[in-house]
């Protein structure tokens, strides 16, 4: 329980009882590599959240416009991470543009807390993506699938990216990440949140969908892998949350394309 709770700590910013008094940064590193275990089930709790958002502004008396409801999801999904794997990809465009090549250039730009006009336009960019498939995410059971397992699966992809990469740092938290996963463990909820997405989709009778969001969800962590590896020769936490960002709006705007209306 324990473990779920500093995974649900770390990645949102849900009112939680705190396991100790160090952050979730903070604690033991055989806590942490257990943490991550619940990553997809935090995803899918924050799809939950936002599903039940969701149905509760489609059952208002009045009809709430598409583009209202997408801002109020975009919102609430925004605020219950903290922005967490926004700024990961904000520092990553601002990293690849400035790095101009070099791994040691682009790993002291990723250290760099401020936000250059890379990582602004990349933001906009990406929230603009989310927001447009959001309003246009069809009411019925594939739309109510699609939000609640997105979150999920990207979150799986933090499972993923570890099992297959090389830390890019000695230190820092992709190198504790990839250490303190238990690698079987980790393989195991990896294929089972497949599997899931996969049985839901199948069982709303949308197995089509089901099957090309997870596909979709795999080549985006073979393209952003080789991408790494080619800039700084493993991963880091920066380059691990925009992947959760790619992927999440990858999978958003494939179901919007798909879904049949």
């Amino acid at each position: 329980m324990i473990p779920c709770l500093v995974a649900m700590r770390f990645l949102t910013r849900l009112p939680l009882p705190a396991t100790s008094d160090a952050s979730p940064l903070e604690v033991a590193p055989v806590t942490l590599g257990r943490s991550a275990l619940c990553y997809p089930l935090v995803g899918l709790l924050l799809g939950a959240l936002l599903l039940l958002l969701w149905l509760g502004v489609s059952s208002l008396p009045a009809e709430a416009p598409p583009l209202a409801t997408a801002a109020l999801l975009l919102a609430g999904w925004v605020w219950s991470t903290g922005g967490l794997h926004l700024d990961g990809l904000g520092d990553c465009a601002d990293a690849w543009v400035g790095g101009l090549g070099s791994r040691e250039r682009t790993l002291k730009i990723l250290k760099d807390p401020l936000t250059g006009s890379m990582g602004v336009v990349a933001l906009v960019l990406i929230l603009l993506v989310k927001f447009a498939a959001l309003a246009s995410l069809p009411l019925g059971l594939a739309g109510a699938l699609v939000l609640l397992l997105t979150p999920a699966l990207a979150r799986a992809q933090l499972l993923a990216l570890p099992l297959t990469t090389v830390s890019a740092r000695p230190d820092g938290l992709g190198a504790a990440l990839q250490q303190r996963l238990p690698r079987h463990g980790a393989s195991l909820v990896l294929v089972l949140s497949g599997l899931l997405a996969l049985l839901l989709f199948a069982s709303a009778g949308h197995w089509a969908l089901g099957v090309a969001l997870v596909v979709t969800a795999g080549l985006l962590l073979v393209v952003w892998r080789r991408s790494m590896l080619e800039r700084l020769g493993g991963f880091t936490g920066d380059t691990a949350g925009a992947l959760v960002e790619l992927t999440e709006a990858a999978l958003l705007l494939a179901a919007v394309l798909l879904i049949a209306d």
